[in-house]
């Protein structure tokens, strides 16, 4: 099994256990990915995103509401402000020896381990975009976060990660934005 850590610093050579500002109960950890879930990190850190998948357990009217135009099963919805970011972003993935990880979160693909880790490798991923659209993965761009995120919730959808929504625009920045419309 594959591991992966990501970070925007390139010159990582250790990483040490230590606790998340939204996990405080937890003791530190060291936080990876398995490869099957890392397309969720090939954005920024940073980046607020709401990732949905499609699963038998939907009822009909959300396939329908949520993935009627697309063929993909998977679909990532990011804010229009980090479009330009993530064009130009050079995100760094780690692979970590996996001997000393242990499952935390089977849908989202996380590990978690209590020892210092060395990587046995880093790569350079110098345009994640491309990266996302190779995997068939269905990337969405949206004003605001905050319709989709309240839609999800009250949806059918149970495989889905919403991610670093705190960086998320307020829902009153789309209220009150102007409404540009283009006619031909």
């Amino acid at each position: 099994m594959k591991l992966f850590h990501f970070s925007n610093e390139s010159d990582i050579e250790i990483f040490y256990p230590r606790v998340k500002s939204n996990r405080q109960d937890m003791p530190p950890v060291v936080w990876a990915i398995d490869e099957e879930h890392q397309f969720t990190f090939f954005v920024p850190r940073d980046c607020p995103r709401i990732i949905y998948t499609r699963s038998n357990d939907m009822c009909e009217k959300d396939i329908d509401r949520f993935f009627s135009t697309t063929t993909s099963d998977i679909v990532m919805t990011i804010e229009t402000g980090w479009c330009e970011r993530i064009k130009n972003a050079t995100l760094y993935r780690y692979e970590l020896p996996s001997e000393s990880f242990k499952l935390f979160d089977e849908c989202a693909g996380y590990y978690i381990s209590e020892e210092i880790i060395t990587p046995i490798q880093k790569d350079a991923i110098t345009n994640p975009l491309d990266l996302l659209l190779q995997l068939n993965i269905d990337v969405r761009f949206t004003p605001n976060l905050h319709p989709l995120r309240n839609a999800i919730l009250s949806s059918s959808i149970t495989d889905f990660g919403i991610h670093k929504f705190m960086n998320a625009q307020p829902i009153e920045a789309s209220i009150s934005a102007p409404k540009n419309r283009i006619l031909s």
